[in-house]
């Protein structure tokens, strides 16, 4: 199965976040995405490893 791919819209749209935020997250490297000829994408994968990481994070 192919691993899904998402635009900076969509992150936002899953995160509950304004576009110009995931954005500013990803050009923080605070999100894990990559660029593709100048535009954002993100693996659903690392972004659901991400939110595991920082909820065991928080609980620290």
């Amino acid at each position: 199965m192919a691993e899904q791919i998402l635009t900076i819209k969509e992150v936002a749209d899953f995160l509950k976040l304004t576009e110009k935020t995931a954005y500013r997250l990803a050009a923080e490297g605070k999100l894990p995405g990559f660029k593709v000829g100048g535009s954002w994408r993100f693996k659903q994968s690392d972004l659901d490893a991400w939110i595991e990481e920082s909820k065991t994070e928080q609980k620290k």
